[in-house]
């Protein structure tokens, strides 16, 4: 089959790979009809997140269920179905209790000397599972994993296949952040998941929504498509202190969906080279100076192991809550399901180019750069 493989730093290829085959009696293969690429790939297309060449990437499919393990019961041959990004159970404490992005099954991550849950396409050592951006899936926890778009429902598939990260990583960072109403929350980054943060915020009932990026058309975007105040990105200090004055004294939320290949300074590069850095503290630098006392930041853009010189005694000097960690997708499908079906929410929105798989190198490199005002792009095998 063809699928996307890491093939070195900045060089993703299409090329022939085996196909995957049932290994477990849970497993089902989808056969791949949309897929994405998100922020979070970028990390391995930079080198960020490290992998092997070869290694198929992508973590954003849903498809065609085309084959399924003897002990599946709830999905059957033809059903179209949408895939979380999370590998997940469905039985563990963690799963059972809606942390399913921590989900401790051995077949989850079984990499040696981790201690975190598993993820599609996203390396080895977040459980060494192949991606979806490739015409066939191998999806274990065939009676958990899988979201079935019900026959009656005359949805395209860009209207839910967000629901594999997007949707999910932009509404749990609103509910985790506690974003209540009358609130001014601060969104860094107006990326597919900073945008649809920003429209989760006023959903849930935000009095203030401040878009912050560095790139003049994603700010028009969140302006057309959220009608947020925006500030365009120069520095930390700059720009943190900007807000706090904006915001008479900081926002009660601040979200950052940049992470860790946020703008770099000069020592900031070397020493990610050396490994000695996990990557930028931009954003960090910019939410501290931002959020007001007794606040709560949220990280959601993905961040690399070790930070020299993390701002830790400016948190916690005035009572800021920091909150992290990768969105636990399954439980809350059905509801941005009903959303969707309801037409509170239109994901294509955030949509900007539609592209045969082939084209993924193309695509990577339009995205990563910014070209053709590049927000989203969905891949078709």
């Amino acid at each position: 089959m063809r699928a996307v493989t890491f093939q070195g730093t900045k060089d993703i290829q299409v090329k022939n790979v085996e196909a995957p085959k049932i290994e477990k009696d849970d497993d089902i293969i989808i056969r791949v009809t949309s897929t994405a690429i998100c922020g979070s790939d970028l990390h391995i297309y930079l080198g960020s997140v490290p992998t092997r060449p070869g290694y198929v990437i992508g973590h954003e499919p849903m498809g065609i269920v085309v084959e399924t393990g003897k002990a599946v019961t709830k999905v059957k041959k033809g059903d179209r179905v949408v895939i979380p990004f999370n590998v997940a159970c469905g039985e563990c404490w963690y799963c059972t209790h809606d942390m399913e992005s921590q989900c401790d099954h051995p077949d989850t991550n079984p990499t040696p000397h981790t201690d975190f849950g598993g993820y599609f396409g996203y390396t080895e050592m977040y459980g060494n599972h192949p991606g979806g951006q490739a015409e066939y899936l191998r999806v274990p926890f065939g009676n958990f994993l899988p979201f079935v778009i019900p026959e009656s429902a005359e949805v395209p598939d860009e209207a839910v296949l967000f629901m594999s990260d997007v949707l999910p990583t932009a509404y749990w960072s609103v509910l985790h952040s506690g974003v209540k109403k009358g609130d001014t929350v601060i969104v860094l980054g107006s990326g597919p998941i900073g945008l649809m943060t920003q429209k989760f915020a006023w959903m849930m009932g935000a009095g203030r929504v401040i878009a912050v990026d560095s790139v003049p058309y994603r700010l028009e975007k969140a302006r057309r498509m959220n009608k947020v105040e925006t500030v365009a990105y120069k520095d930390p200090r700059e720009t943190g202190d900007y807000l706090k004055h904006l915001t008479n004294g900081g926002a009660d939320i601040v979200i950052d969906c940049v992470g860790m290949d946020g703008e770099k300074t000069p020592m900031e590069k070397a020493e990610q080279k050396l490994k000695l850095q996990g990557g930028s503290l931009g954003a960090l630098r910019t939410a501290h100076r931002a959020v007001r006392r007794f606040g709560t930041v949220q990280l959601t853009g993905v961040y690399g192991l070790w930070y020299n010189a993390f701002p830790l005694g400016r948190f916690f000097e005035r009572n800021v809550t920091i909150k992290t960690g990768q969105a636990p997708v399954p439980h809350l499908m059905p509801d941005l399901f009903k959303m969707i079906t309801e037409h509170k929410i239109d994901p294509t929105e955030i949509i900007s180019h539609i592209v045969p798989l082939e084209e993924a190198p193309i695509a990577y490199k339009t995205f990563y750069e910014h070209g053709d005002e590049c927000t989203k792009v969905i891949l078709k095998p």
